[in-house]
């Protein structure tokens, strides 16, 4: 048990990759691993697209390139492009809500278990949500309807180092009564 207390201390957004291939076998266990997430209803409203391939990783990461940021994101070796889809509820839930009420939450879900699918297996991890759709859609052939969620970039960090975590204390965010 203490091994994922260890996988939560430890994992990290990673803004400095090492030039050192990604392993097509350990993408597929982090892609593996997000479908495996947990999901209301048992919807799973995912799809997902891992790119290793070096140009169209280059123009995906080209397409992170905003508002100034995310110009790291060239030296990883890999991205996961989690996309949203149809999340079918159970017929007595889904006649009081729409589908999609969860299926950001079970998505977010999934790109957590990237994250630490990746830091089990030694890979960093940075998740991105400021990026051009519109030209991720091209180079990837995803159809526009599709409606992108997040990135995740992946690859080897260059340091072992794990930073201090900068979060509010427990008692700011959490109350047990």
């Amino acid at each position: 048990m203490e091994k994922f207390f260890d996988l939560v201390l430890n994992r990290q957004s990673c803004r400095d990759f090492a030039d050192k291939p990604l392993e097509r076998e350990k993408l597929v266990k982090i892609v593996d691993a997000a479908r495996l997430s947990p999901s209301a209803c048992n919807s799973q409203p995912w799809s997902f697209v891992a790119v290793d391939d070096p140009q169209k990783f280059a123009a995906v990461a080209e397409a992170t390139l905003m508002y100034g940021a995310n110009s790291y994101i060239s030296k990883a070796k890999a991205m996961v492009v989690a996309l949203e889809e149809f999340a079918p509820l159970k017929p007595a839930i889904a006649k009081h809500m729409d589908s999609q009420v969860f299926a950001q939450g079970d998505l977010g879900g999934a790109v957590l278990n990237i994250c630490y699918a990746a830091e089990a297996l030694g890979v960093g991890s940075c998740i991105l949500g400021a990026f051009d759709r519109v030209k991720i859609h091209e180079v990837l052939d995803i159809p526009q309807e599709k409606k992108i969620f997040l990135l995740v970039a992946l690859g080897y960090p260059n340091s072992a180092k794990v930073r201090p975590k900068a979060r509010k204390p427990l008692e700011e965010v959490a109350r047990f009564v």
